[in-house]
């Protein structure tokens, strides 16, 4: 077994402020070697498209294709899959996809318009987008629980056209992947990765149609390459590790909150782990657990040196102070496991995802319980929330000025406009203006 190690750290202690910060402390993915080769890989796609997209495929990848068509799978395909999955793996998916379903329609927003009182009507108006495309890692690292939770929003928003692009190095392909996307609705899916995946997705190529917004996970070419296209279409975030503070008042069986710490640590290196709680015997336990449950785990290289970098076991004052410290982590995944959770919910200000009580584990979340797991990292749960309904939707303003309301508003709007020195627009609003004279 490998040497354990894990940060113990005091929120009482004089230097825990600048501890915390050394804690927290990630690099993002900015890498000028990789903004190069992935700039070089957008600027070749975009111009020579699905041409490029097969010859950095097959360089990438370990691929053969002579041909766009031979990336390219439709609906039928996706069932098939469907149909050569185990019962029980079916069953599981379809159960969660339920789930995801019904939670994410309760996120649709209507349109909605009000009337003053001289008939000028205003509103706003709720449209989904048209085409999103859906990056999926796929290999080894094949995530059907991704698919779900980036189709089925999109798909309950109204989206018309749903792509998704899932590598397939050496020519594999994970048969749950393709059968969550069944089920998920997905219309049409493409058999590469990378940045020319991403690129294709951003400029559209003759195999590939030009998408409004690419959602997903992916490694940092994939994240560099959404950072990149940016402003061309949307894109949803740029994730870092994953994350999990757990908040214990020390009355919860150790070896659960140790197996929940290690559920983030086993996804890689940089995942960060974190136990906030005032009971002192009770982070001893956690330790000890840790060590105990790490042993048998497949993942425990990727998991124990997740736990030694980034991981801490943090002493705090009360469950108050232990809030204070998670407002300012901002944690991607928050377990509150206490007696009475929900009375510390209007303290909490920053979490993207918050897991209540004891039986509530983090892992839930990332499979079935019904809410997104594709949440924001890095302390951006400042300012970020969970990919959603909203996502796939746009807003616009409906105006609809009476002739009353144009006399009205006019004379306002041309006076501000007389004071930036935009003639034009004041006179535009003048137009409507009725002749004082009448």
């Amino acid at each position: 077994m490998r040497e354990f190690s894990i940060r113990r750290l005091d929120a009482g202690s004089p230097d825990f402020s600048s501890e915390l910060d050394h804690l927290l402390a990630w690099e993002s993915v900015a890498d000028l070697q990789v903004e190069a080769a992935v700039s070089e890989i957008l600027q070749q796609v975009k111009n020579r498209g699905d041409a490029a997209v097969i010859e950095f495929t097959n360089r990438f990848d370990r691929r053969n294709l002579q041909s766009a068509a031979e990336f390219c799978l439709g609906k039928d395909a996706l069932q098939q899959a469907l149909q050569r999955i185990p019962a029980e793996s079916r069953e599981a998916l379809e159960t969660a996809a339920k789930r995801v379903r019904e939670y994410h329609q309760h996120q649709l927003q209507s349109s909605w318009q009000y009337r003053e009182a001289d008939g000028t009507l205003l509103g706003q108006q709720i449209t989904p987008m048209e085409r999103v495309g859906i990056y999926v890692p796929g290999g080894k690292a094949s995530y059907p629980s991704s698919v779900l939770m980036n189709a089925i929003p999109a798909k309950v928003a109204g989206v018309d056209e749903i792509q998704m692009v899932v590598p397939a190095p050496d020519g594999q392909l994970n048969d749950l992947v393709l059968a969550a996307a069944a089920i998920a609705g997905v219309d049409r899916v493409f058999t590469i990765g990378g940045a020319q995946a991403v690129a294709a997705l951003a400029y559209g190529t003759d195999s590939i149609a030009r998408v409004d917004k690419i959602v997903g996970p992916g490694n940092i070419f994939v994240a560099s390459a959404k950072r990149a296209v940016f402003g061309q279409v949307a894109i949803d975030m740029i994730a870092g590790p994953s994350e999990i503070l757990v908040i214990c008042d020390g009355k919860t069986d150790p070896d659960w909150i140790a197996m929940d710490l290690l559920s983030q640590a086993e996804h890689d290196e940089q995942a960060q782990s974190i136990l906030l709680s005032p009971d002192a015997d009770f982070l001893d336990a956690v330790e000890k657990s840790l060590q105990k449950l790490l042993a048998d785990l497949p993942r425990e290289a990727i998991a124990s040196r997740s736990i030694a970098d980034r991981g801490a076991l943090i002493l705090v004052r009360d469950i108050a102070q232990a809030i204070e410290v998670s407002n300012r982590i901002a944690p991607e995944h928050l377990e509150v496991s206490v007696d009475d959770p929900e009375q510390y919910l209007p303290q909490i200000r920053h979490a993207g995802a918050i897991f209540l009580g004891r039986y509530t584990a983090e892992a839930l979340g990332d499979y079935c319980a019904g809410p997104n797991h594709v949440l924001p990292t890095s302390g951006t749960a400042r300012f970020s929330s969970p990919l959603g309904v909203y996502d796939f939707q746009k807003r616009s303003s409906i105006i609809f000025c009476s002739p009353q309301g144009a006399d009205t508003l006019g004379r306002v709007a041309a006076t501000l406009a007389k004071g930036e020195g935009l003639d034009a627009h004041a006179r535009s609003a003048e137009y409507r203006v009725r002749d004082t004279a009448d």
